[in-house]
């Protein structure tokens, strides 16, 4: 079986057990060599909707109340909120697999370890909520980061650039905070998967910026304000401090753009 079949496979499963065990099983089978990469050449599917649950219901982000971390019921919209992240995070990293097929083989492993570790994420999130009396679905969510996957269907340089170094690299400038302030709420256990996603998602974002400069140099163009630019055309408001410059430059970001985010400071 070919890599980019089982990675449609991951993408169409529509609950959340098959998605997360399809995801672990097809790391696994990746990891033993028994997929290929085979159909490079293969009809692509038009990017759309992954396979989904029923709920959560995709709602505007504005149309999403106000909680916070104070009562249960907040710290539990919370954990739904960076659990539906994850969930989304798992479909892009396999539709960064399956849609873009003349990589090098690297390319595949670092985003099939991606998908393997935002199941693995999702699920102890999952069980995080499970321990509040909820469980995924029982809030409302938004769908921004598909829609940003969407946007960048037809190309690997601007898939790189945008969701791996500017989406999910926003995650390592806030989550800090939400650890700080789970620990002073008491809620070390939430606190410490937030750690653990933290430290695994600087790996996620490093995978973006070592591809975004493999296909810029492929290109001959140059990456600085290549990036620059596409923040400019797609992403002119989802740059903003303050920014985890320890973690973004464990994550790629050269002394050049971690002295454009000071800037913005």
């Amino acid at each position: 079986m070919s890599l980019f079949a089982a990675a449609a496979q991951c993408l169409a499963a529509t609950t959340v057990e098959s998605k997360i065990r399809l995801s672990h099983e097809t790391a696994a089978a990746f990891a033993a060599g028994r997929l290929e990469l085979a159909d490079r050449d293969g009809l692509i599917d038009p990017i759309g909707m992954p396979g989904r649950p029923s709920r959560p219901l995709l709602v505007e982000p504005r149309g999403l109340p106000k909680r916070g971390l104070g009562t249960a019921e907040g710290r539990a919209a919370f954990i739904h909120s960076i659990a539906h992240i994850e969930f989304n995070a798992i479909d892009l990293a396999w539709d960064a697999v399956y849609r873009f097929r003349h990589m090098p083989p690297e390319y595949y492993a670092d985003w099939v370890r991606c998908a393997d570790d935002e199941a693995r994420h999702f699920t102890m999130l999952q069980q995080r909520l499970a321990a509040f009396g909820h469980a995924y679905g029982d809030f409302d969510a938004h769908n921004g980061l598909w829609e940003m996957a969407m946007k960048t269907a037809d190309d690997v340089l601007v898939r790189m650039a945008l969701v791996p170094r500017v989406l999910e690299a926003r995650g390592l400038d806030v989550t800090p905070a939400m650890i700080t302030k789970l620990r002073s709420l008491q809620d070390d256990t939430t606190a410490d998967i937030l750690e653990v996603i933290l430290r695994e998602e600087v790996a996620h974002v490093a995978a973006g910026s070592r591809w975004f400069r493999f296909a810029c140099e492929q290109r001959g163009v140059e990456p600085h304000s290549t990036f620059e630019q596409l923040l400019r055309d797609y992403a002119r408001s989802a740059l903003f401090g303050p920014f985890n410059l320890e973690a973004r430059a464990q994550a790629g970001f050269d002394e050049q753009e971690l002295a454009a985010l000071k800037a913005l400071i």
